[in-house]
Protein backbone atom coordinates (compact mmCIF):
# COMPACT_ATOMS: atom_id res chain seq x y z
CA UNK A 1 0.00 0.00 0.00
CA UNK A 2 1.25 3.23 -0.62
CA UNK A 3 2.35 5.41 2.19
CA UNK A 4 0.08 8.52 1.34
CA UNK A 5 -3.08 8.91 -0.44
CA UNK A 6 -4.61 12.04 -0.88
CA UNK A 7 -8.40 11.87 0.29
CA UNK A 8 -11.41 14.25 1.36
CA UNK A 9 -13.69 13.88 4.28
CA UNK A 10 -17.06 15.77 4.47
CA UNK A 11 -15.12 18.08 1.68
CA UNK A 12 -13.74 20.35 4.50
CA UNK A 13 -10.50 19.10 5.18
CA UNK A 14 -7.80 17.45 2.79
CA UNK A 15 -6.73 14.72 4.12
CA UNK A 16 -3.52 11.94 3.05
CA UNK A 17 -3.95 8.77 4.65
CA UNK A 18 -0.91 7.58 6.27
CA UNK A 19 0.86 4.13 7.54
CA UNK A 20 -0.57 5.11 11.04
CA UNK A 21 -3.90 4.98 9.76
CA UNK A 22 -3.18 1.49 8.49
CA UNK A 23 -2.22 0.88 11.62
CA UNK A 24 -5.07 2.48 13.77
CA UNK A 25 -8.02 0.79 10.65
CA UNK A 26 -6.42 -2.57 11.18
CA UNK A 27 -6.61 -2.34 15.11
CA UNK A 28 -10.34 -1.17 14.95
CA UNK A 29 -11.08 -4.07 12.41
CA UNK A 30 -9.46 -6.47 14.84
CA UNK A 31 -11.63 -5.03 17.92
CA UNK A 32 -15.07 -5.84 15.76
CA UNK A 33 -14.16 -8.97 13.45
CA UNK A 34 -14.13 -11.26 16.91
CA UNK A 35 -17.89 -10.53 17.65
CA UNK A 36 -18.74 -10.27 13.91
CA UNK A 37 -17.51 -13.45 12.72
CA UNK A 38 -18.26 -15.99 15.46
CA UNK A 39 -21.56 -15.28 16.65
CA UNK A 40 -23.55 -13.19 14.22
CA UNK A 41 -24.16 -16.22 10.99
CA UNK A 42 -25.88 -17.88 13.97
CA UNK A 43 -28.19 -15.62 14.59
CA UNK A 44 -28.83 -13.76 12.16
CA UNK A 45 -28.73 -17.04 9.88
CA UNK A 46 -31.57 -18.65 11.97
CA UNK A 47 -33.51 -15.91 10.84
CA UNK A 48 -33.71 -16.48 6.79
CA UNK A 49 -31.73 -15.82 3.58
CA UNK A 50 -33.92 -12.27 3.12
CA UNK A 51 -33.75 -10.55 5.97
CA UNK A 52 -30.16 -11.00 6.19
CA UNK A 53 -29.68 -9.00 3.05
CA UNK A 54 -31.39 -6.37 4.46
CA UNK A 55 -29.06 -5.97 7.08
CA UNK A 56 -26.36 -6.20 5.26
CA UNK A 57 -27.81 -3.26 3.50
CA UNK A 58 -28.65 -1.24 6.96
CA UNK A 59 -25.31 -2.20 8.90
CA UNK A 60 -22.79 0.02 7.09
CA UNK A 61 -24.22 3.22 7.92
CA UNK A 62 -25.35 2.22 10.86
CA UNK A 63 -21.82 1.02 12.01
CA UNK A 64 -19.69 3.93 10.05
CA UNK A 65 -21.78 6.82 11.39
CA UNK A 66 -22.65 5.80 14.90
CA UNK A 67 -18.62 4.89 15.34
CA UNK A 68 -17.95 8.32 14.08
CA UNK A 69 -20.33 10.29 16.51
CA UNK A 70 -18.57 8.33 19.46
CA UNK A 71 -14.83 9.77 18.08
CA UNK A 72 -16.17 13.19 17.62
CA UNK A 73 -17.80 12.80 21.04
CA UNK A 74 -14.16 12.12 22.57
CA UNK A 75 -12.38 14.48 19.82
CA UNK A 76 -14.74 17.52 21.40
CA UNK A 77 -12.89 17.95 25.05
CA UNK A 78 -10.87 21.20 25.29
CA UNK A 79 -8.55 19.04 28.08
CA UNK A 80 -5.59 17.43 26.18
CA UNK A 81 -5.30 13.48 26.03
CA UNK A 82 -8.89 13.34 27.87
CA UNK A 83 -10.07 9.76 27.55
CA UNK A 84 -14.22 9.31 27.18
CA UNK A 85 -14.64 8.82 30.92
CA UNK A 86 -12.79 12.11 31.56
CA UNK A 87 -15.01 13.86 28.40
CA UNK A 88 -18.18 13.02 29.93
CA UNK A 89 -17.63 14.99 33.11
CA UNK A 90 -16.53 18.09 31.07
CA UNK A 91 -19.73 17.56 29.09
CA UNK A 92 -22.36 16.30 31.38
CA UNK A 93 -20.91 17.32 34.80
CA UNK A 94 -19.66 15.20 37.91
CA UNK A 95 -23.46 13.48 38.57
CA UNK A 96 -23.95 12.56 34.89
CA UNK A 97 -20.32 12.00 34.07
CA UNK A 98 -20.27 8.90 36.78
CA UNK A 99 -23.05 7.25 35.42
CA UNK A 100 -22.37 7.67 31.89
CA UNK A 101 -18.58 6.11 32.76
CA UNK A 102 -20.08 2.91 34.78
CA UNK A 103 -22.69 2.34 31.64
CA UNK A 104 -19.60 2.61 29.50
CA UNK A 105 -17.97 0.39 31.86
CA UNK A 106 -20.97 -2.26 31.86
CA UNK A 107 -21.19 -1.86 28.18
CA UNK A 108 -17.56 -3.47 27.65
CA UNK A 109 -16.62 -5.58 30.48
CA UNK A 110 -19.25 -8.50 29.49
CA UNK A 111 -17.46 -8.45 26.34
CA UNK A 112 -14.01 -9.48 27.59
CA UNK A 113 -15.54 -11.91 29.55
CA UNK A 114 -17.30 -13.36 26.20
CA UNK A 115 -13.72 -13.83 24.93
CA UNK A 116 -12.42 -15.57 27.60
CA UNK A 117 -15.14 -17.97 27.40
CA UNK A 118 -14.78 -18.30 23.54
CA UNK A 119 -11.40 -18.66 23.79
CA UNK A 120 -11.60 -21.30 25.73
CA UNK A 121 -13.92 -23.32 24.23
CA UNK A 122 -12.42 -22.82 20.62
CA UNK A 123 -9.00 -24.74 21.99
CA UNK A 124 -10.78 -27.04 23.59
CA UNK A 125 -12.99 -28.13 20.78
CA UNK A 126 -9.78 -27.90 18.66
CA UNK A 127 -7.68 -30.46 21.01
CA UNK A 128 -10.66 -32.70 21.36
CA UNK A 129 -11.87 -32.94 18.01
CA UNK A 130 -9.35 -32.50 15.71
CA UNK A 131 -6.51 -33.55 17.75
CA UNK A 132 -7.67 -35.98 19.55
CA UNK A 133 -6.23 -34.98 22.52
CA UNK A 134 -8.38 -35.74 25.91
CA UNK A 135 -9.86 -32.65 27.72
CA UNK A 136 -7.91 -30.34 29.80
CA UNK A 137 -9.07 -29.38 33.00
CA UNK A 138 -11.08 -26.09 31.95
CA UNK A 139 -9.72 -24.18 35.07
CA UNK A 140 -6.44 -24.67 33.67
CA UNK A 141 -6.16 -24.38 29.99
CA UNK A 142 -8.57 -21.04 30.94
CA UNK A 143 -6.00 -19.83 33.04
CA UNK A 144 -3.44 -19.84 30.54
CA UNK A 145 -4.89 -18.70 27.75
CA UNK A 146 -6.38 -15.64 29.16
CA UNK A 147 -2.67 -15.22 31.00
CA UNK A 148 -1.15 -14.93 27.46
CA UNK A 149 -3.87 -12.86 26.21
CA UNK A 150 -3.19 -10.05 28.85
CA UNK A 151 0.27 -10.25 29.11
CA UNK A 152 0.47 -8.59 25.45
CA UNK A 153 -1.63 -5.73 27.06
CA UNK A 154 0.66 -5.18 29.61
CA UNK A 155 3.45 -4.70 26.63
CA UNK A 156 1.74 -1.13 26.05
CA UNK A 157 -0.60 0.06 23.34
CA UNK A 158 2.13 -0.04 20.36
CA UNK A 159 3.00 -3.73 21.07
CA UNK A 160 -0.99 -4.37 21.26
CA UNK A 161 -1.33 -2.82 18.08
CA UNK A 162 1.75 -4.15 15.85
CA UNK A 163 0.69 -7.65 17.53
CA UNK A 164 -2.72 -6.63 15.72
CA UNK A 165 -2.19 -5.85 12.73
CA UNK A 166 0.34 -9.10 12.42
CA UNK A 167 -2.87 -11.03 13.31
CA UNK A 168 -5.48 -8.89 10.92
CA UNK A 169 -3.34 -9.67 7.84
CA UNK A 170 -3.75 -13.58 7.86
CA UNK A 171 -6.99 -13.57 9.65
CA UNK A 172 -8.68 -11.56 6.47
CA UNK A 173 -7.11 -13.77 3.70
CA UNK A 174 -8.26 -16.82 5.46
CA UNK A 175 -11.50 -15.43 5.98
CA UNK A 176 -11.74 -14.73 2.23
CA UNK A 177 -10.36 -18.24 1.16
CA UNK A 178 -12.58 -19.90 3.94
CA UNK A 179 -15.81 -17.54 2.78
CA UNK A 180 -14.90 -18.94 -1.13
CA UNK A 181 -14.40 -22.42 -0.30
CA UNK A 182 -17.93 -23.18 1.21
CA UNK A 183 -19.49 -21.69 -1.73
CA UNK A 184 -19.88 -25.44 -2.92
CA UNK A 185 -21.80 -26.64 -0.29
CA UNK A 186 -24.16 -23.33 -0.97
CA UNK A 187 -27.82 -24.80 -0.37
CA UNK A 188 -29.88 -21.75 -2.12
CA UNK A 189 -33.18 -22.80 -1.53
CA UNK A 190 -33.20 -20.14 1.17
CA UNK A 191 -33.36 -17.60 -1.40
CA UNK A 192 -36.75 -18.89 -2.30
CA UNK A 193 -38.04 -19.04 0.82
CA UNK A 194 -39.64 -15.67 1.32
CA UNK A 195 -41.75 -14.94 4.44
CA UNK A 196 -44.43 -12.41 5.06
CA UNK A 197 -42.92 -8.31 5.21
CA UNK A 198 -44.54 -8.65 8.64
CA UNK A 199 -41.86 -11.69 9.76
CA UNK A 200 -39.18 -10.12 8.27
CA UNK A 201 -39.27 -6.96 9.96
CA UNK A 202 -39.99 -8.95 13.41
CA UNK A 203 -36.72 -10.78 12.50
CA UNK A 204 -35.06 -7.63 11.52
CA UNK A 205 -36.13 -5.92 14.44
CA UNK A 206 -34.92 -8.68 16.76
CA UNK A 207 -31.81 -9.36 15.36
CA UNK A 208 -30.27 -5.81 15.29
CA UNK A 209 -28.86 -5.70 18.76
CA UNK A 210 -26.64 -9.49 17.50
CA UNK A 211 -25.55 -6.42 14.78
CA UNK A 212 -25.15 -4.13 16.87
CA UNK A 213 -22.38 -6.32 18.84
CA UNK A 214 -21.14 -7.53 16.20
CA UNK A 215 -19.89 -4.46 14.26
CA UNK A 216 -19.00 -2.89 17.30
CA UNK A 217 -15.18 -1.84 17.93
CA UNK A 218 -16.40 1.52 20.50
CA UNK A 219 -14.03 0.18 22.96
CA UNK A 220 -11.29 0.92 20.57
CA UNK A 221 -12.94 4.61 20.13
CA UNK A 222 -11.81 6.37 23.29
CA UNK A 223 -8.18 5.46 23.03
CA UNK A 224 -7.96 5.79 18.98
CA UNK A 225 -9.84 9.41 19.14
CA UNK A 226 -7.01 10.43 21.83
CA UNK A 227 -4.24 9.28 19.69
CA UNK A 228 -5.66 11.14 16.75
CA UNK A 229 -6.12 14.29 19.21
CA UNK A 230 -2.39 14.07 20.23
CA UNK A 231 -1.07 13.55 16.96
CA UNK A 232 -3.70 15.56 14.71
CA UNK A 233 -5.02 18.80 16.75
CA UNK A 234 -8.17 20.29 15.39
CA UNK A 235 -8.10 17.93 12.81
CA UNK A 236 -8.78 15.22 14.97
CA UNK A 237 -12.90 14.43 14.13
CA UNK A 238 -12.36 14.63 10.07
CA UNK A 239 -8.95 12.33 10.69
CA UNK A 240 -11.05 9.79 12.79
CA UNK A 241 -14.44 9.58 10.04
CA UNK A 242 -12.30 9.11 7.37
CA UNK A 243 -10.30 6.00 9.04
CA UNK A 244 -13.58 4.99 10.62
CA UNK A 245 -15.48 4.84 7.14
CA UNK A 246 -12.24 2.99 6.02
CA UNK A 247 -12.77 0.62 8.70
CA UNK A 248 -17.00 0.34 8.43
CA UNK A 249 -16.46 -0.64 4.68
CA UNK A 250 -14.08 -3.17 5.53
CA UNK A 251 -15.92 -4.84 8.13
CA UNK A 252 -19.00 -5.08 6.08
CA UNK A 253 -17.22 -6.42 2.89
CA UNK A 254 -15.26 -9.23 4.75
CA UNK A 255 -17.83 -9.87 7.43
CA UNK A 256 -20.83 -10.00 5.61
CA UNK A 257 -19.57 -12.15 3.16
CA UNK A 258 -18.60 -14.69 5.24
CA UNK A 259 -21.61 -14.78 7.08
CA UNK A 260 -23.48 -15.17 3.85
CA UNK A 261 -21.48 -17.97 2.83
CA UNK A 262 -22.05 -19.90 6.39
CA UNK A 263 -25.93 -19.12 6.35
CA UNK A 264 -25.79 -20.33 2.59
CA UNK A 265 -23.76 -23.19 3.57
CA UNK A 266 -25.37 -24.68 6.58
CA UNK A 267 -29.08 -25.61 7.49
CA UNK A 268 -31.27 -23.59 10.29
CA UNK A 269 -31.16 -26.96 12.09
CA UNK A 270 -27.30 -26.98 11.93
CA UNK A 271 -27.11 -23.00 13.32
CA UNK A 272 -29.42 -23.79 15.89
CA UNK A 273 -27.00 -26.41 17.08
CA UNK A 274 -23.88 -24.75 16.96
CA UNK A 275 -25.74 -21.92 19.33
CA UNK A 276 -26.69 -25.07 21.48
CA UNK A 277 -23.12 -26.40 21.82
CA UNK A 278 -22.23 -22.86 23.08
CA UNK A 279 -19.53 -22.71 19.91
CA UNK A 280 -18.46 -19.84 17.10
CA UNK A 281 -19.10 -21.03 14.27
CA UNK A 282 -15.83 -21.22 12.96
CA UNK A 283 -15.67 -24.39 15.48
CA UNK A 284 -18.81 -25.56 14.88
CA UNK A 285 -17.91 -25.85 11.04
CA UNK A 286 -14.56 -27.30 12.18
CA UNK A 287 -16.01 -30.06 13.64
CA UNK A 288 -18.86 -30.94 10.59
CA UNK A 289 -17.37 -30.12 7.29
CA UNK A 290 -15.51 -33.43 6.32
CA UNK A 291 -12.59 -31.49 5.35
CA UNK A 292 -8.82 -31.17 6.71
CA UNK A 293 -8.79 -27.51 5.68
CA UNK A 294 -11.71 -26.27 7.64
CA UNK A 295 -10.80 -28.53 10.51
CA UNK A 296 -8.01 -26.99 10.98
CA UNK A 297 -7.83 -23.81 9.84
CA UNK A 298 -11.38 -22.83 10.79
CA UNK A 299 -10.31 -23.02 14.30
CA UNK A 300 -7.34 -21.45 13.90
CA UNK A 301 -8.81 -18.16 12.79
CA UNK A 302 -11.81 -17.99 15.19
CA UNK A 303 -8.90 -18.24 17.85
CA UNK A 304 -7.09 -15.39 16.04
CA UNK A 305 -10.26 -13.44 15.75
CA UNK A 306 -10.97 -13.61 19.52
CA UNK A 307 -7.24 -12.54 20.24
CA UNK A 308 -7.32 -9.40 18.00
CA UNK A 309 -10.98 -8.33 19.29
CA UNK A 310 -10.19 -9.35 22.78
CA UNK A 311 -7.59 -6.66 22.70
CA UNK A 312 -9.41 -3.62 21.88
CA UNK A 313 -12.67 -4.77 24.27
CA UNK A 314 -9.60 -4.81 27.09
CA UNK A 315 -8.64 -2.01 26.61
CA UNK A 316 -12.06 -0.05 27.19
CA UNK A 317 -12.75 -1.90 29.88
CA UNK A 318 -9.67 -1.39 31.95
CA UNK A 319 -9.97 2.25 30.80
CA UNK A 320 -13.72 2.25 32.37
CA UNK A 321 -12.73 0.77 35.35
CA UNK A 322 -10.05 3.26 36.30
CA UNK A 323 -12.68 5.95 35.40
CA UNK A 324 -14.87 4.97 37.87
CA UNK A 325 -11.91 3.93 40.30
CA UNK A 326 -10.46 7.75 39.85
CA UNK A 327 -14.43 9.27 39.81
CA UNK A 328 -16.41 7.47 42.08
CA UNK A 329 -14.31 5.01 44.37
CA UNK A 330 -11.28 7.04 45.23
CA UNK A 331 -11.09 10.55 43.24
CA UNK A 332 -8.74 11.59 46.33
CA UNK A 333 -5.99 8.95 45.88
CA UNK A 334 -6.32 8.17 49.44
CA UNK A 335 -6.91 3.98 49.41
CA UNK A 336 -5.22 3.03 45.78
CA UNK A 337 -1.51 5.01 45.24
CA UNK A 338 -1.52 5.74 41.78
CA UNK A 339 1.53 2.98 41.35
CA UNK A 340 -1.11 0.10 42.85
CA UNK A 341 -4.01 1.11 40.52
CA UNK A 342 -2.46 -0.31 37.21
CA UNK A 343 -1.83 -3.95 38.81
CA UNK A 344 -4.90 -3.57 41.01
CA UNK A 345 -7.06 -3.67 37.54
CA UNK A 346 -4.95 -6.29 35.50
CA UNK A 347 -5.83 -8.69 38.43
CA UNK A 348 -9.41 -7.52 38.19
CA UNK A 349 -9.58 -8.44 34.96
CA UNK A 350 -7.70 -11.24 35.10
CA UNK A 351 -9.64 -13.36 37.78
CA UNK A 352 -13.29 -12.33 36.98
CA UNK A 353 -12.30 -13.22 33.20
CA UNK A 354 -10.81 -17.02 33.77
CA UNK A 355 -13.45 -17.43 36.37
CA UNK A 356 -15.92 -16.75 34.12
CA UNK A 357 -13.96 -18.84 31.39
CA UNK A 358 -14.17 -21.69 34.28
CA UNK A 359 -18.12 -21.27 34.39
CA UNK A 360 -18.98 -21.37 30.76
CA UNK A 361 -21.79 -19.49 30.55
CA UNK A 362 -24.33 -19.00 27.75
CA UNK A 363 -21.97 -16.41 25.31
CA UNK A 364 -24.99 -15.08 23.39
CA UNK A 365 -26.96 -15.11 26.23
CA UNK A 366 -24.40 -12.44 28.10
CA UNK A 367 -24.51 -10.84 24.63
CA UNK A 368 -28.38 -10.17 24.39
CA UNK A 369 -28.82 -9.55 28.06
CA UNK A 370 -25.20 -7.70 29.47
CA UNK A 371 -23.71 -6.08 26.50
CA UNK A 372 -25.94 -5.30 23.85
CA UNK A 373 -28.42 -2.85 25.73
CA UNK A 374 -25.69 -0.90 27.03
CA UNK A 375 -23.51 -0.50 23.49
CA UNK A 376 -26.78 0.37 22.42
CA UNK A 377 -27.06 3.26 24.56
CA UNK A 378 -23.27 4.43 24.82
CA UNK A 379 -22.54 3.90 21.02
CA UNK A 380 -25.58 5.03 19.48
CA UNK A 381 -27.67 7.29 21.85
CA UNK A 382 -25.18 9.15 23.78
CA UNK A 383 -23.68 10.34 21.03
CA UNK A 384 -26.58 11.91 19.96
CA UNK A 385 -27.96 13.67 22.77
CA UNK A 386 -24.45 15.36 23.26
CA UNK A 387 -24.66 16.57 19.53
CA UNK A 388 -27.36 18.33 20.68
CA UNK A 389 -26.75 19.58 24.36
CA UNK A 390 -22.99 20.05 24.38
CA UNK A 391 -21.77 23.71 22.66
CA UNK A 392 -18.54 22.28 21.60
CA UNK A 393 -20.64 19.62 19.40
CA UNK A 394 -23.19 22.07 17.64
CA UNK A 395 -21.84 22.06 14.00
CA UNK A 396 -23.19 18.52 13.80
CA UNK A 397 -26.29 19.11 14.79
CA UNK A 398 -29.76 19.32 12.38
CA UNK A 399 -28.39 16.45 10.15
CA UNK A 400 -30.09 13.30 8.81
CA UNK A 401 -27.91 10.78 9.99
CA UNK A 402 -28.41 12.00 13.37
CA UNK A 403 -32.21 11.01 13.18
CA UNK A 404 -31.06 7.29 11.34
CA UNK A 405 -28.73 7.34 14.42
CA UNK A 406 -31.07 7.65 16.98
CA UNK A 407 -33.47 5.69 15.27
CA UNK A 408 -31.54 2.94 14.51
CA UNK A 409 -30.08 2.83 18.71
CA UNK A 410 -33.75 2.77 19.91
CA UNK A 411 -35.07 -0.28 17.19
CA UNK A 412 -32.01 -2.07 19.10
CA UNK A 413 -32.64 -1.04 22.66
CA UNK A 414 -36.41 -2.02 22.13
CA UNK A 415 -35.27 -5.51 20.61
CA UNK A 416 -33.48 -6.45 23.50
CA UNK A 417 -36.31 -5.30 26.17
CA UNK A 418 -38.61 -7.52 23.60
CA UNK A 419 -36.28 -10.68 23.65
CA UNK A 420 -35.73 -10.39 27.32
CA UNK A 421 -39.31 -10.03 28.06
CA UNK A 422 -40.32 -12.69 25.66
Amino acid sequence: MPDRITAVDEGTHHLTWSRSDTTWMLGLFGTAVGAGILFLPINAGIGGFWPLVIMAVLIFPMTYLSHRALARFVCSSSIPDSDITQVVVEHFGSGAGKAITLLYFMAIFPIVLIYGVGITNTVNSFMVNQLGMLEAPRWILSGLLVAAMMSVMMAGERIMLLVTQFLVYPLVAILIFISLYLVPSWNFAAISEVSAPVDILRTIWLTVPILVFSFNHSPAISQFAVALKRDHGDASAARAGLILRNTAIMLVGFVMLFVFSCVLALSPAQLAEAKAQNLPILSYLANVQNSPFISYFAPAVAFVAIVSSFFGHYMGASEGLRGIIRGQVDPHEKLIKPAALGPLITAFMFFTTWGVAVLNPSILGLIETLAGPVIAAILYLMPMYAIHKVQALKQYRGRLSNVFITFAGLVAMSGIVYGLLG
